[in-house]
């Protein structure tokens, strides 16, 4: 009895213990079920399956990839080029279109200033013209003909002084040398001397600079 109860004792440890790696006769570890070895594969083929669902690429479709990128390096410099060509020719076109509306306001201010280039000459003389209308209307009234002279010259010098103001002047000829870029012979008179010789003697019309362009030569007698 006693020794059927301890058989049954030994059972029940050997029941109640987990499962040991078991070793051999020389304390070596004994292989693992086969149930063990699957699981590895399976962790392993895990390891090396495309993650995501995605499957992995061939051979070909690797060069094939490779290939498109180098076509698309290689095409790169022409678009380029394409698109400093479309720059260029719309640069161009601005360019051509701002000249041409320079052309057009430089061509209209070139007739405003044929058209309306003696306004400021003509405004100049305005007064000057309602001096000698008053001068005029006054002239059945006095019966001093001292004064009227005397108001005549005034215009005259007021006149002289605008067109001095405008840069124009009048181009002396007392006791002048003969110049051509000045003075217009229209007469000669002999008999005058060494010392008269190709000089001004008289000068029949004054002439008259602007801005010192000669704009009307004096005519002039010379001593011969």
């Amino acid at each position: 009895m006693a020794q059927e109860k301890e058989i049954k004792e030994k059972r029940i440890n050997i029941e109640g213990e987990e499962p040991q790696q078991q070793k051999g006769d020389g304390g070596e570890e004994k292989p693992q079920a086969e149930g063990s070895h699957a699981d590895n594969d399976v962790k392993k083929e895990d390891c090396h399956s495309p993650q995501n669902g995605q499957e992995p690429k061939t051979e070909e479709e690797t060069q094939n990839a490779n290939g498109k990128e180098e076509q698309k390096e290689q095409e790169d410099p022409l678009q380029k080029a394409l698109d400093d060509k479309a720059k260029l020719a719309d640069q161009l076109l601005r360019t051509m279109a701002e000249f041409d509306n320079y052309r057009k306001r430089v061509r209209k201010e070139k007739a405003d200033l044929i058209l309306n280039g003696a306004e400021k000459t003509v405004t100049a003389i305005l007064p000057i013209i309602d001096d000698m209308e008053r001068a005029i209307a006054n002239a059945g009234k006095s019966e001093d003909s001292k004064k009227i002279e005397e108001g005549w010259e005034l215009i005259f010098q007021k006149f002289n002084k605008t067109l001095e103001g405008l840069g124009v002047r009048r181009i002396d000829t007392k006791d002048a040398d003969f110049n051509t870029d000045f003075h217009e012979a229209v007469a000669m008179v002999p008999g005058m001397g060494d010392e008269k010789k190709g000089k001004v003697i008289d000068c029949v019309q004054t002439g008259y600079t602007l801005n010192d362009k000669v704009i009307r030569h004096a005519k002039v007698a010379i001593g011969q």
